[in-house]
């Protein structure tokens, strides 16, 4: 006789989510170690730490490490999305997919508490995200114009 299938907590999912999202972890919770998708989480947002760590050690002006920083971002950004979508699901909805023929279980406050964090911080990462991609655009214009006038002749 199969075993049941396992319960999928709308909370559980929610917190991975935000806490471990960014690597495929509520993937991995809600549809196993097969999901494809799953494993295509880390590899960006490794890289982005790997970019992290190279700005940390050669400085702002390292080009590479400019293009990576902000893959982190947009992973960790994605992860709070993620959160949000997942805790704000309707309870009836979660269980009709995640939990077919099996009781219904309130969620309580859990998702919430998860959709207000992935909120605050999701905008924040985000933010900043954005801010940091505007300010290496605008010094990488400033850059290109200050070459261009000084590789043009004078002329009197």
């Amino acid at each position: 006789m199969p075993l049941p299938p396992l319960y999928r907590s709308k909370t559980t999912a929610a917190w991975l989510a935000l806490l471990l999202g960014s690597l495929g972890a509520h993937r991995l919770y809600l549809h196993g170690l097969r999901d494809r998708r799953a494993w295509l989480y880390p590899l960006p947002t490794l890289a982005g730490l790997a970019g992290v760590l190279r700005m940390r050690q050669l400085g702002v002006e390292d080009g590479l490490a400019a293009l990576l920083v902000p893959l982190l971002g947009v992973t960790l950004s994605l992860a709070m999305l993620a959160g949000i979508v997942i805790a704000l699901t309707p309870d009836e909805q979660w269980d009709a997919r995640y939990n077919p023929q099996q009781a219904a279980q309130s969620t309580a406050w859990g998702p919430v508490m998860a959709a207000m964090a992935g909120l605050f911080v999701g905008a924040a990462v985000l933010l900043s995200t954005i801010a940091f991609g505007g300010q290496r655009f605008f010094e990488w214009q400033a850059e290109s114009a200050a070459a261009a006038q000084k590789s043009q002749p004078l002329t009197p």
